[in-house]
C-alpha cells in the first residue's frame, strides 16, 4: 500500500476498521431497494451497496462489511457510541442532527423529498385535500415534523397515527388503520409494493420538503470523513467519465487524465487518505459506479422503477456533482 504525505493524523476508525477485518455499517431495517434481505439472507440495496463501496475503498473487497439493521430512533446513537463506523440508512442531512449528536453528513447520495399515499378509492388529488385525515407517520424522523408544519400552514387538521418502525407503519395503513401514508417519496414507493394491492394505491404529486439523504459519520475523526466522503465521490465521477464495472479494465489503461486521476494510474490520491491508490477502481469494479447502483436497485427495471430525477447527473439534467480528483 502506498501512503503518501497527508495532513490527517493517523484516523483511529480507519485503524480499528482495519485491525478488525471488516466495516460496519448501520442500515436500515427492511426497505426495499435501499435495505432490504431476502429470505436467503442476501441483503441488496442501494445503501447496502455503499457500505460495500466503502468496504472494496478499504480493503479491496466489498464482502468485507457487516451490516447493522437499525431503527430510526436508534441509528444517530448507535452511530455516537460507537456501535458502527458509518451510517448509511436513507438519513435526512439536518443541522440539527449534525449538532445535536456530534454527527458529519459526508454528501447527499440521494435528493428526496417527503410524500404522501393515499389509496387511489378516496379520489384526491393533492395533499391539501386531506383536512382532518388520519396520517400513519413514523416516530424519530423529520417526517413527522414535517407533517405537522405542513398541515399548520395549510390550515388543516390532522390525527397522526404514530408508529416506531416502517414495518409498524405500513401495516396500520393496510389495515385502514389511517387513511394517509406520509414518508420521502423513495420510502413510499418502496413500502407500496408491500401493501396487500399495490395498485390500489397512488402516491399524489405534492413534495413537501427537501429531504438530502446521505451516509453519516462521527465529526471527530477527519481522515475517516474523507474515506466515506470521497467513495460517494468517486462513484459520481466514475459516472460522468463512463467508467463502469464494464469498463474498469480499459480504464485502467486510458491516457485521459481525469480517468488516471481516478483509477490511481496517476497521482498518490488514494495515499492522501490513508488508502492504496487503486482504492476508486476497487470501488467501481466490485460495486459499480453510482449510476450502476441507482439502476440496480432503484431505476427503470427494478420492481420500485423510481425516476432518477435530481439524481441524475449535473450534465444530464440532474443535480448530482461531486467535486474533481486532482
Amino acid at each position: 500500500m502506498t501512503v503518501g504525505a497527508s495532513a490527517f493524523a493517523s484516523s483511529p476508525t480507519l485503524t480499528e476498521v482495519r485491525a478488525r477485518g471488516s466495516l460496519m455499517c448501520g442500515v436500515n431495517e427492511g426497505l426495499p431497494g435501499f435495505s432490504f434481505v431476502d429470505q436467503r439472507g442476501i441483503w441488496t440495496g442501494f445503501d447496502v451497496d455503499f457500505c460495500r463501496a466503502i468496504a472494496a475503498a478499504i480493503f479491496g473487497d466489498p464482502n468485507k462489511v457487516k451490516l447493522v439493521p437499525l431503527s430510526a430512533d436508534a441509528r444517530f446513537q448507535a452511530l455516537r457510541d460507537g456501535k458502527i463506523d458509518v451510517l448509511s440508512r436513507n438519513s435526512t442531512w439536518t443541522m440539527g442532527r449534525e449538532a445535536d449528536f456530534g454527527l458529519t453528513f459526508v454528501g447527499i447520495t440521494y435528493y428526496d423529498g417527503q410524500g404522501f399515499m393515499a389509496p387511489r378509492a378516496m379520489r384526491i388529488n393533492s395533499a391539501r385535500e386531506l383536512d382532518g385525515a388520519k396520517v400513519c407517520v413514523q416516530s424519530g424522523t423529520t417526517t413527522i415534523d414535517n407533517l405537522a408544519d405542513f398541515f399548520t400552514s395549510n390550515g388543516m387538521t390532522l390525527q397522526e397515527v404514530v408508529s416506531s418502525s416502517t414495518d409498524q407503519a405500513i401495516k396500520n395503513y393496510d389495515a385502514g388503520q389511517c387513511s394517509v401514508l406520509t414518508s420521502d417519496l423513495s420510502q413510499l414507493y418502496a413500502l407500496r409494493l408491500r401493501l396487500s394491492n399495490p395498485r390500489d394505491h397512488v402516491i399524489l404529486p405534492d413534495v413537501i420538503s427537501k429531504e438530502p439523504l446521505g451516509p453519516v459519520v462521527r465529526d471527530s475523526d477527519l481522515q475517516w470523513i474523507s474515506v466515506v466522503k470521497w467513495t460517494y465521490f468517486a462513484m459520481v465521477n466514475a459516472e460522468e467519465l463512463g467508467v463502469s464495472s464494464k469498463t474498469i479494465n480499459q480504464a485502467l489503461k486510458s491516457q485521459k487524465p481525469e480517468v488516471m486521476r481516478l483509477v490511481g494510474t496517476s497521482g498518490d490520491f488514494g495515499g492522501q487518505i490513508g488508502l492504496s491508490n487503486d482504492w476508486a477502481a476497487n470501488i467501481v469494479r466490485y460495486v459499480g459506479n453510482y449510476g450502476e447502483v441507482f439502476e440496480r436497485n432503484l431505476g427503470s427495471k427494478t420492481q420500485l422503477a423510481i425516476p432518477r430525477g435530481l439524481n441524475q447527473l449535473w450534465n444530464s439534467g440532474g443535480i448530482q456533482y461531486a467535486p474533481p480528483i486532482r
